[in-house]
């Protein structure tokens, strides 16, 4: 929006020319979505205080959990409304890489909201059911597979292609149904992982917020023509509005993990931690950048890949030895992997401190593999 109003008028007056410049404009995004989660946070929080909209703690968790119960949950609307006003503030309106990224994000916190209103308003223990809850992710990753087909946001570029990193110029060309399905596993699975990260304190908003900070200089440099030819990447116009969008992801994280840090005052709920992984899984699949955010979220990954580890393990030893064998022989003390980590002992802080720096390294090394090719 202010875009449109003030770069207008860069040849009236120079100041107006600043918002030609995609670097301050996501520092704009930054700074109103810090400022915009610090001012509504503690209405919200007070306003769900006051509704009784309590966490409901799993009665086989950590013991150390228990004490959490009552904590106000669906906290993801501080975070949605510090991501998606800033970014209709700083970005063009006119951007198909914007409009999709904030359809994502609201379309897959809508799922997580109503999921956390049945459990926690309506009392339903167990949410909105799953298969319903995956139906809904599905039916937008295949919306917005079948969308970016028929309208190319690179029409230079074929539709159904991904980039390959550490690899100049290479594209994996996929059939159409196939680039659907690829598409629908990826916002499918990024939503699911960050959800799956959420059970510490301030973990997957923290893991969130460096993840979109990452992204934010992916955009950036793949929106620049001279960037992208010199790290041997693909050029595509446009996409550097991306990174008003992954800022103000990024500022709305961090600005949600000042209330959420330990001891948490309130918790994203599926609202926000479905809406944040669907945003990420979107904006990779827009940026051509799917493997890039494998690398980037590789703690998420971990995350998800402990959960279907375990279960599976548990299912086969269960089905092949009985229940009693399986109990006996799991992978993991606990699945998500952070419960692990807290059964050995370790502190929760101490477990999201040293996630932490997991996730800053393989946001590192995702960034170096721009310029391994």
């Amino acid at each position: 929006m202010l875009y449109h109003l003030f770069a207008p008028l860069a040849k009236q007056h120079i100041l107006f020319n600043l918002f030609n410049y995609i670097t301050f404009r996501a520092a704009g995004a930054v700074l109103t979505a810090l400022l915009l989660a610090f001012l509504a946070g503690p209405a919200i929080i007070r306003r769900l205080r006051a509704r009784n909209v309590g966490q409901v703690i799993r009665a086989e968790g950590p013991a150390s959990h228990h004490a959490k119960r009552g904590t106000p949950t669906m906290g993801g609307v501080i975070i949605i409304l510090a991501a998606v006003v800033p970014t209709l503030l700083w970005a063009r309106l006119d951007s198909g890489y914007v409009l999709v990224a904030v359809a994502a994000m609201l379309w897959t916190g809508a799922i997580g909201f109503l999921d956390d209103y049945l459990k926690v308003v309506r009392g339903k223990s167990q949410g909105l059911v799953a298969r319903w809850k995956l139906i809904g992710q599905i039916v937008f990753g295949a919306a917005l597979g079948v969308t970016l087909l028929v309208w190319p946001l690179a029409p230079q570029l074929p539709a159904a292609s991904t980039q390959l990193p550490l690899f100049k110029y290479i594209l994996i060309v996929m059939p159409a149904p196939l680039y659907v399905l690829f598409v629908t596993l990826v916002v499918t699975g990024s939503s699911n992982a960050v959800n799956l990260t959420d059970g510490l304190d301030g973990l997957a908003t923290g893991l969130t917020a460096i993840a979109a900070g990452a992204f934010v200089i992916f955009a950036y440099l793949f929106g620049r023509f001279d960037a992208a030819r010199y790290l041997g990447v693909y050029y595509l116009p446009g996409a550097g509005e991306l990174a008003i969008f992954g800022g103000a992801l990024a500022g709305a994280a961090l600005g949600f993990l000042w209330f959420n840090a330990h001891p948490a005052q309130v918790f994203m709920g599926d609202t926000g931690a479905l809406a944040l992984g669907g945003a990420l899984g979107s904006v990779a699949i827009m940026l051509k950048a799917e493997f890039l955010l494998l690398i980037t979220g590789g703690v998420f990954v971990a995350e998800a890949v402990s959960v279907l580890v375990q279960t599976s393990v548990y299912r086969w030893n269960k089905r092949r030895h009985g229940k009693e064998f399986a109990d006996a022989h799991r992978v993991f003390r606990m699945a998500p992997l952070h419960h692990h980590f807290e059964k050995l002992g370790w502190a929760e802080p101490q477990v999201v401190m040293r996630f932490y720096i997991l996730g800053v390294l393989c946001a590192a090394i995702a960034l170096a593999t721009l310029k391994v090719r």
